[in-house]
């Protein structure tokens, strides 16, 4: 059984043969339940860096096609090792979690679970990246938009404090309104 490459992966969109129906979806379900090590309100499905999820060779083996949030994302290795762990938990004797860089990750790809999750965590969640182009990736110097609603009471503007936040994927702001500081995660 193969999950194909979506944005919009989640254990409840994955298709199976009728023979592959139980364990395949298993192995969904224990994949659907992993969080990342950097956030651990989300589960990697929230945060949509699990690609694929293929089950094979007598539904014994599995195999999980990642996309990190960034190349040099420092939580590669722990997402690795808890994908493993988890269904090596669940009985499947070999496991190899693959990861893939292209596409790269957006931010588009965080689930409105996801989203919702990051809100009650008081953790702003990014806006809409939108449709990448294909070849060189524009870029631009300008400062990032200030339109970011606090998680805390929700006033529609915020202020900057700090481009960089604990992870690279956040930077630290605060709201004018009820003055709480809060992260925001960057839109990629």
């Amino acid at each position: 059984m193969v999950t194909p490459v979506s944005a919009e992966w989640s254990p409840e969109t994955t298709r199976h043969s009728r023979a592959q129906n139980s364990r395949a979806q298993n192995a969904a379900d224990v994949v659907g339940t992993v969080v990342d090590p950097e956030m651990p309100m989300l589960t990697l499905a929230d945060l949509g860096v699990v690609r694929s999820v293929e089950v094979c060779d007598g539904d014994r083996a599995v195999t999980v096609t990642i996309t990190p949030t960034y190349s040099g994302c420092p939580a590669l290795e722990e997402m690795r090792a808890d994908l493993a762990t988890a269904l090596a938990g669940a009985g499947y004797r070999d496991v190899e979690v693959r990861t893939v860089f292209s596409p790269p990750w957006s931010t588009d790809w965080i689930t409105d679970d996801g989203r919702r999750k990051l809100a009650e965590a008081g953790i702003a969640p990014p806006g809409r990246a939108g449709p990448r182009t294909v070849g060189p990736i524009p870029l631009s110097l300008d400062p990032p938009s200030a339109a970011v609603r606090c998680p805390h009471c929700g006033a529609p503007a915020t202020e900057e404090l700090s481009r960089f936040g604990p992870t690279a994927c956040t930077e630290l702001r605060r709201c004018p309104v009820c003055r709480e500081p809060f992260e925001h995660m960057k839109e990629i």
